[in-house]
């Protein structure tokens, strides 16, 4: 891949002008990008101790010409480290508060499909086989079962990153802030960056949604339905993941297609968003008909597909993105494995996996490693195939929102 002649030394987002300059005096920028202006260093320094929702996003001073990290400021130590105490507080009391309300729905619907199937089976006269099958029925159960997974995703997981975080505060030192800083300055980096055609993205499985909130079958009409697809109607492979299940499996989808492709359009470019989602959906539900039976929609296998390409292409050009960076995206993987195990039988991990795969594939053949700090750049060749595969999902979308429209034919 061609390389762009920008500075020798160091990776955009680390460079001293990766921020915009700062203004006269002392202020902060919150992450709305809304300039805060202070009378004094003091002035600077309650506002980033007194911060509650980590709304200081940058800081300017008159000893830097450009806009720097609180991290970075000299002596706000002592500042960072009350207010992510309280950061930490805050997020483990909400963390607890939703644990016990989502354990107590779980626990109630898991009781509620034991006492049920107990007293169903009364004819049993032994008591040990009668428990056993009243202990099946509420493992099985599908009410339980979507509850346990919500628990999960919504509940545990961030009570168990807040106890973590809380744990991690004693690490919180002067030369903890200092390893600390590349990662947060190269998110906040990427935050404040412009990514279009990852909004597009994000338009086009919102027009689908908005579509399937019309009274039609939106699965049948242009979901993966599996014996369909494998009888001729191959467009459900392009179709299906611009439908979701519900809101949740929209939203949560959503925040992941934000993120994964901001971060792939702006270190790959953009050619390669649309390259790698169409790759890895096209693969993740070809292996879905293959392995699961049920009918299957979702951006998953396409987002995964963004998650694997980004592992290993970061991994290829290391200088690009911080070590701490690129581990949280192993996280991610690991993560998505173990909501997938816990919620099996909702969730498509034979798509998942499948696109994980496609993504990991893409990277390796088309990128090779690279010791540059710099992005590369895309060739016309890039920009034509992208163009192409832009296109192709564009019509997909549009053929997924028409068919739901129209309803099923049968």
């Amino acid at each position: 891949m061609a390389i762009l002649p920008e500075n020798p030394d160091s990776p955009v987002w680390a460079r001293e002008d990766a921020f915009p300059d700062s203004p006269n005096g002392w202020g902060w920028v919150d992450s709305k990008k809304k300039s805060h202006p202070c009378d004094s260093l003091e002035s600077l320094t309650t506002a980033i101790r007194d911060d509650r929702d980590a709304s200081v996003a940058l800081v300017w001073s008159p000893g830097h010409p450009k806009m720097i990290l609180p991290e970075e400021l000299k002596g706000m130590g002592d500042a960072l480290r009350t207010a992510r105490a309280r950061w930490t507080h805050d997020d483990l009391n909400s963390a607890t508060h939703k644990l016990r309300w989502f354990g107590l729905v779980l626990a109630v619907l898991s009781a509620y499909s034991f006492y049920t199937s107990f007293a169903r089976n009364g004819q049993i006269a032994d008591l040990f086989p009668r428990l056993q099958l009243a202990l099946r029925t509420m493992l099985g159960s599908t009410q339980a079962g979507l509850a346990l997974l919500l628990f999960v995703i919504f509940a545990f997981i961030p009570w168990y990153q807040a106890r973590k975080r809380g744990k991690q505060l004693g690490q919180w030192t002067e030369a903890g802030i200092a390893e600390a800083a590349p990662t947060i300055r190269f998110e906040t980096w990427l935050e404040r960056q412009k990514a279009p055609f990852t909004q597009i993205f994000l338009g086009l499985i919102a027009l689908v949604g908005l579509v399937q909130l019309l009274p039609s079958d939106g699965l049948a009409a242009a979901g993966l339905v599996k014996e369909r697809y494998l009888h001729g109607e191959w467009w459900r492979l392009l179709t299906a993941p611009f439908l979701h299940g519900n809101i949740v499996h929209f939203l949560m989808n959503a925040a992941g297609l934000l993120y994964l492709g901001k971060r792939l359009e702006v270190f790959a470019r953009w050619p390669h968003l649309p390259l790698v989602f169409l790759f890895a959906a096209v693969i993740g539900g070809e292996a879905s008909a293959r392995f699961v039976a049920a009918p299957s929609v979702g951006a998953s296998g396409g987002l995964m597909g963004w998650l694997g390409f980004l592992l290993v292409f970061e991994t290829l050009h290391k200088s690009l993105v911080p070590r701490r960076a690129r581990r949280r995206l192993a996280a991610g993987v690991a993560l998505t494995a173990f909501i997938g195990l816990i919620g099996y039988r909702y969730i498509d991990n034979a798509a998942h996996a499948g696109g994980l795969a496609a993504g990991m594939l893409y990277a390796l053949i088309v990128f090779p490693p690279s010791s540059s700090p710099h992005r590369p750049r895309s060739t016309v060749a890039d920009r034509i195939a992208g163009s192409t595969a832009l296109a192709v999902l564009v019509a997909a979308a549009t053929l997924a929102a028409w068919r739901i429209s129209i309803g099923d034919p049968g």
